[in-house]
């Protein structure tokens, strides 16, 4: 079976249906913001990562020094915050290219950017839910700028998988 990221599934009436079905689209999406929750807690605020992020940081530039570190310590976060939304904004692509599927009245190229945009649109608003969490606990900041980071991760990460399958679809053709 060809991904649902390269074309829609045919006949439509063979897409996902009852709470198997449910489970099957949008699993991967609620896991992956399980996993977005988890990171908001105060466990893995700066504070508290640092132990486990330098000996990694160590492990790909070699020794950092104690003066260095709150910088790397904060670029390695920051690129976490990237990777990971722009991972949670695949797991939404998918799911809403599936939850679209059956919708014929949108030709491919509409469904495709439907799906992308409610994909970037739910990006942004858990990473604006999980930005708003992280204001009330005392060891974490919500920031704005980390909303428009995430969201951005997600932008180019799908952008980046976009291009990919396009010209996958291009082959196929």
């Amino acid at each position: 079976m060809p991904s649902i990221f390269l074309r829609r599934p045919t006949p439509p009436t063979r897409v996902h249906t009852g709470l198997r079905g449910f489970l099957f689209v949008w699993l991967p999406a609620i896991l992956g913001m399980i996993v977005i929750a988890i990171e908001s807690t105060p466990t893995f605020s700066a504070a508290h990562t640092s132990r486990f992020l330098r000996p990694f940081g160590e492990f790909l530039f070699g020794h950092i020094s104690d003066a260095n570190w709150d910088e790397t310590n904060h670029i390695l976060r920051k690129s976490g915050h990237f990777l990971g939304y722009g991972t949670l904004c695949l797991l939404f692509f998918r799911s809403w290219l599936w939850t679209l599927a059956t919708n014929l009245r949108l030709s491919d190229g509409v469904w495709r950017l439907r799906a992308w945009l409610l994909a970037i649109l739910s990006t942004f608003v858990v990473a604006s839910c999980d930005e708003i969490h992280q204001s009330f606990l005392p060891s974490r900041t919500g920031k704005f700028t980390d909303v428009l980071l995430d969201t951005c991760g997600g932008l180019i990460l799908s952008l980046l998988l976009l291009a990919l399958t396009a010209s996958k679809r291009g082959k196929q053709a």
